[in-house]
């Protein structure tokens, strides 16, 4: 599985390295990528998903059942 956010969708952006002299070379900014485990309690299950930084604040904002319901929904968790 590749290194996506299974809550907000956010990939790897790319860019380029500038040295002093103004060589430009291409390279990744990698987004902060966990591996969680989450309990949903109307299933009485754990899930295991990754989640970036901002996928976090994102859950515990509107709750792990919301945002499960939204990325199913925007076609992040295929479950």
């Amino acid at each position: 599985m590749s290194r996506i956010c299974q809550i907000t969708g956010k990939r790897a952006m790319v860019g380029n390295n500038v040295s002093h002299a103004n060589n430009k070379t291409k390279r990744r900014f990698e987004i902060n990528l966990l591996e969680k485990k989450f309990y949903l309690p109307e299933t009485d299950e754990n899930i295991t998903l990754k989640v970036s930084a901002h996928g976090l604040r994102v859950i515990n904002k509107v709750g792990i059942e919301e945002a499960v319901e939204r990325a199913k929904r925007n076609g992040f968790i295929k479950k």
